[in-house]
């Protein structure tokens, strides 16, 4: 009896290890489920965090990406403001230099220049110039009265022109030829007061004669032609001055 016991109590211990036993094994599966479902969830809140990054990372890389496109574009909008300023001011420069060096060469065209006429050098200026030459053109082309018109407006309008000799003179033989021998004489005597030594001064004195004569003043002629003669002995004017004395005898 007493062995059967034991027999029993010994089945009893060796049952309890044994459920024991499956409880710590059960009990160590359940640790390890939980381990492992807890390593997944963090590898998978891992995961999802690296995501995350990964797609702000990308999010904030597209941002700046979008970003220096849209400041190269502006830096490209800014290059061709500053190359169309650039053009638009080089064609400015351009155009005052082309206005500059027009109004330089204006400048010039005005500027007096040397000129000689009967013998005598001095400056005039491109339109008194121009005026005197025009007034003489009209004489040789026998227009005696438009001529004297035009020598008249000359001497008004430039009264300190080095022309005045010239124009004195050919004013006089335009109002001779119109028969105004009063104011040629005028003329003349002006001319000679002027230039005494003018080239054609002894043609003046000569044509104060010839007005005289046509005045039917033989006596202020004859006086006139002496004066001629002692004045430029010299000249062609005296010599016909001297021809004219004789038949005045």
């Amino acid at each position: 009896m007493r062995s059967v016991s034991l027999r029993g109590a010994a089945a009893a211990v060796a049952l309890l290890c044994a459920s024991m036993g499956a409880q710590a094994a059960l009990f160590e599966d359940d640790e390890a489920r939980r381990a492992i479902l807890d390593l997944r969830q963090r590898v998978e809140t891992m995961r999802q965090q690296a995501e995350q990054r990964q797609n702000d990372e990308s999010a904030q890389l597209r941002r700046s990406v979008l970003d220096l496109q849209n400041q190269i574009e502006q830096m490209r909008g800014e290059l061709a403001r500053m190359t169309g300023q650039n053009e638009q001011l080089t064609k400015t420069v351009t155009d005052l230099q082309q206005k500059q060096t027009d109004v330089d060469n204006r400048l010039k065209s005005n500027e007096p220049s040397k000129v000689a006429v009967d013998g005598r050098e001095f400056n005039a200026d491109p339109k008194e110039k121009a005026d005197f030459d025009a007034a003489l053109g009209i004489f040789r082309a026998g227009q005696f009265a438009q001529a004297q018109t035009a020598f008249a407006d000359f001497v008004k309008r430039y009264p300190q022109s080095g022309y005045n000799a010239s124009a004195l003179f050919w004013l006089g033989n335009a109002q001779y030829a119109t028969r105004n021998y009063n104011e040629a004489i005028a003329n003349f005597r002006s001319m000679l007061s002027l230039a005494p030594d003018h080239a054609k001064a002894p043609e003046a004195v000569l044509s104060i004669a010839n007005c005289q004569i046509e005045l039917k003043d033989t006596k202020a002629a004859r006086r006139t032609l002496e004066d001629l003669t002692k004045a430029y002995p010299q000249s062609e004017a005296a010599q016909a001055g001297r021809e004219r004395l004789s038949r005045l005898r």
